[in-house]
């Protein structure tokens, strides 16, 4: 079963992005995303 998570900048803390994962393969993801707020490339993580 897939579930809907909310991906966090790891620099400014703003949730940016929605996104579904896998929670039996998948239990902490990261990727580098564009940040609005920051204005750059930055890793993204899931919300708690």
């Amino acid at each position: 079963m897939r579930d809907k998570v909310i991906l966090i900048c790891s620099e400014c803390l703003s949730r940016n992005y929605v996104t579904s994962i896998n929670r039996e393969t998948e239990t902490k993801k990261e990727i580098s995303k564009f940040c609005p707020k920051c204005n750059k490339h930055t890793l993204h993580k899931i919300s708690k």
